[in-house]
């Protein structure tokens, strides 16, 4: 426990720490802004099933578990956009480890689908 309070008085580390977050994570109302750009690709590695029900406009899916065989069908170039169902679920996480090993930029977008869709209520095919 010392050690953690240690930790949390520390400023430096910190700053190091969220400067982390913030650079590989993303919000759902920036991720509307840069939709609404066309800046970004978004990748939905959900289920089929679930994408098919409902999903970010713009989005692609390619569940997890399919990602390494469907790489071609991301743009290397444009920052890619991860989410899966809710910020419990790692399936995002795992994909984005997956992006980075092929040298693709990618974010994870904080809160998945289900923040997207009920707590921002924005729009969802």
């Amino acid at each position: 426990m010392d050690k953690i309070k240690e930790l949390r008085q520390d400023s430096n580390r910190a700053k190091e720490f969220f400067t982390q977050c913030l650079a590989y994570t993303i919000g759902a109302v920036d991720l509307k802004d840069l939709t609404e750009e066309g800046a970004v690709n978004v990748l939905d590695v959900r289920k089929t099933a679930d994408y098919e029900i409902s999903h970010i406009p713009g989005a692609i899916s390619i569940p997890k578990d399919e990602l390494d065989a469907n790489l071609d069908k991301l743009d290397k170039n444009v920052l890619t956009v991860v989410y899966s169902y809710d910020e419990y679920c790692n399936l995002a996480s795992k994909a984005c480890v997956i992006l980075a090993d092929y040298k693709y930029p990618c974010v994870l977008l904080k809160g998945g689908f289900k923040v997207w869709k009920e707590d921002y209520r924005f729009a969802s095919t």
